[in-house]
């Protein structure tokens, strides 16, 4: 959808660059009087605030536009197909929503293509992602907080994936539960390219149990059949999926799943799912086969999906990915550890290797502060492991400080300058001296020398800001240890 060039105005409700709000909004003849109190359109409401409501409207939806485009803003997303900015459509904001819910209202409106974008994924491949327009994201995402409503407190609680109070954090948590109460084999599924493959025909059908408005079926039913604009130029028609990248498809994905959870609800299973990854939780291997080949064929006959049978397998928890995770019995403690997976470790270690090579040649303090941003918000993540990680986190400090006194060698050039910079740091100049000059060393070789590792010692580098992984964590774990969120791990 193009920006409107209409010379006329309306009032927004809530501040733009153009309106600061300072009156209410006016009706024209060819726009719906759509818009709420202006008081309440601040910010966005609270899930908690909204009335359970047995029926939405496309009225409702229309409502909630302003709205949705601060939410949309807010995420700083990428334009679509139609290059438009997020900045573009504010400046236009006030000629856009009046048309906007005009055409949404008498069902005119019509969703424009989905810009396909490849990323690559941690584990070898590619994911498509859809973006949509910056309007038809706004769309979606008014119509995701107007139907959530009607179906998130009908999800299944073993649920956790984009869902509100809920994440990868109480997935685990729960897993975890399942673990000690003696279920220690799972059912690893993962369904194969899920948001590509979703049936449209079962989806709609679903929706139309609880939406009765057709017009709202209608307008969704369109946004799944927006056509592809590939990386090529290259314009594809879509007749089954879900855009993964939309506001929208996290909501639609849980609905088509709610199928399968009810489905293992019903066997009798214990499970977590977090979006397309299930793990079903059984107390022998032989049972484990058994629930891989009836759900398999359940997942494949009945919601028409497909499982990826290099990822999926019957096995110990500890021998599994999980959220980046895995679940480890101690048979000492009889205790359940929370430990990285294998794939977490290979995917931080890589990570390193990338954000410090040995020729980058900015400043000691710039190289530490850009790592910094990233490690907090990696130990943000993984804070939950139990203490048998910390020797996986000082293994990566040591990785850390030896790829920096590699770096911080080459800062410093010659063989003359290294031997002094050492010397300077309290090395005895023999020492040094021998150190450097000793053979034809390698800077990563030369890196673990003793006189080297005794001369960059860690205080070099924690004067500099360098975050410890292994402190930070057993800081973080040890403050939590009597608060209440700890007891994702204990009740």
């Amino acid at each position: 959808m193009t920006v409107t060039q209409e010379t006329r105005q309306l009032k927004l409700s809530f501040g733009t660059a153009e309106n600061r709000g300072e009156s209410k909004p006016r009706a024209d003849g060819d726009a719906v009087a759509y818009l709420k109190a202006s008081e309440s359109l601040a910010g966005p409401k609270p899930n908690g605030k909204r009335k359970q409501i047995l029926s939405v409207t496309m009225e409702e939806i229309v409502e909630w536009l302003e709205i949705a485009f601060s939410k949309v803003a807010s995420n700083k997303g990428a334009p679509g197909p139609d290059r438009q900015t997020i900045e573009m459509v504010r400046k236009h904001l006030p000629q856009i929503l009046p048309t906007l819910a005009q055409s949404l209202i008498d069902g005119s409106y019509i969703p424009g293509d989905v810009r396909r974008k490849w990323i690559p994924k941690a584990g070898g491949g590619e994911r498509g992602l859809g973006i949509p327009n910056v309007v038809d994201r706004i769309v979606q995402e008014a119509v995701r907080t107007v139907i959530e409503p009607l179906y998130e407190p009908k999800f299944h609680p073993s649920s956790h994936g984009f869902r509100p109070g809920k994440g990868c954090h109480t997935a685990i948590a729960e897993a975890k539960r399942h673990v000690e109460d003696g279920y220690e084999w799972v059912v690893d599924i993962d369904l194969e390219k899920f948001f590509d493959r979703v049936n449209h025909q079962r989806l709609m059908a679903r929706l139309a149990e609880r939406v009765e408005d057709k017009r709202i079926l209608v307008l969704i039913g369109r946004m799944l059949k927006a056509k592809t604009i590939m990386p090529d130029g290259v314009r594809v028609s879509t007749d089954e999926g879900v855009p993964q990248g939309g506001p929208l498809s996290p909501l639609l994905s849980n609905i088509v799943l709610d199928e399968l959870d009810r489905e293992l609800e019903q066997r009798g299973h214990r499970f977590v799912r977090y979006a397309d990854d299930a793990n079903i939780y059984v107390k022998s291997e032989r049972a484990g086969q058994r629930v891989m080949a009836s759900i398999a064929q359940f997942i494949e006959k009945r919601l028409r999906l497909k499982i990826n049978e290099s990822k999926s397998a019957v096995a110990k928890p500890g021998e599994r990915h999980f959220l980046g995770f895995s679940l480890r019995v101690d048979p000492l403690e009889e205790s359940i550890e929370v430990l990285l997976s294998k794939r977490s470790k290979e995917r931080i270690g890589a990570k390193i290797v990338d954000m410090l090579p040995r020729n980058r040649g900015q400043s000691m303090t710039q190289i530490i502060n850009d790592l910094n941003v990233y490690l907090k918000g990696w130990l943000g993540f993984f804070w939950i492991c139990t203490p048998g990680v910390e020797r996986t986190l000082w293994n990566l400090d040591a990785h850390i400080r030896r790829r920096l006194r590699a770096i911080q060698l080459k800062h410093w050039k010659t063989k003359l300058t290294r031997a002094r910079k050492l010397i300077k740091l309290k090395v005895h100049p023999k020492t040094a001296f021998n150190a450097i000059y000793s053979g034809r060393k390698s800077l990563w070789a030369l890196s673990s020398c003793p006189a080297v590792h005794r001369g960059l010692r860690n205080t070099y580098f924690v004067e500099r800001g360098l975050v410890s992984l292994q402190e930070r964590w057993r800081e973080k774990f040890e403050s939590i240890c009597t608060s209440e969120q700890l007891e994702l791990f204990t009740r």
